[in-house]
C-alpha cells in the first residue's frame, strides 16, 4: 500500500484527548442528543440511585474517542465507527476524562486502521473501552 493511501504510524502510536465533564457539557449533549434521562439531568432522582448523583452520557465518551483519533492523523481515513464499545464506570460531573487512542494494526487488504480506545478517569480508573475501525476514502 502506498504512502497515499495511508499515512502510516508504527504500531503503538498514541494520542491522548483529555477533558473535565462540566454540567454544561452534559447539558449540552443531551439537547442535541434528545436523551434527557434523568439519569443525566434529575440530581434529586439520582440521590437516590446507586450512584448517588448524575451521571454524562455513556455516548459523550464516544464524542471524546472521535476528538483523540483526530489528534492522530492517518492520511485519508474515516471512522467505520467503534467495536467493542463498554461504558465500564459512571463519569460523573467534574469527572476529568483522559482518553487515548492508540494504533493496533493495519489490514493493508481491506485498507482498515485499528485501534484501541480507553478512557480513563482522573483516579486511573478505566470508565470506557472501544475499538475504533477506520477506512482509507483516499
Amino acid at each position: 500500500m502506498s504512502e497515499t493511501e495511508f499515512k502510516e504510524v508504527p504500531i503503538g502510536t498514541s494520542a491522548v484527548f483529555t477533558k473535565t465533564v462540566s454540567e454544561s457539557d452534559v447539558y449540552q449533549y443531551a439537547g442535541i442528543s434528545g436523551d434527557f434521562s434523568p439519569n443525566h439531568i434529575d440530581e434529586e432522582y439520582m440521590k437516590e440511585g446507586r450512584f448517588g448523583a448524575r451521571v454524562a452520557h455513556g455516548t459523550l465518551l464516544l464524542g471524546f474517542m472521535s476528538a483523540a483519533s483526530a489528534r492522530l492523523y492517518l492520511g485519508r481515513t474515516a471512522s467505520m465507527g467503534y467495536d467493542r464499545v463498554r461504558f465500564i464506570k459512571p463519569v460523573f460531573f467534574g469527572d476529568t476524562i483522559r482518553t487515548e487512542y492508540k494504533v493496533r494494526e493495519y489490514d493493508h487488504t481491506k485498507k482498515r486502521v485499528f485501534a484501541d480506545v480507553t478512557c480513563t478517569n482522573q483516579r486511573g480508573e478505566t470508565v470506557a473501552v472501544a475499538v475504533n475501525v477506520r477506512a482509507y476514502i483516499g
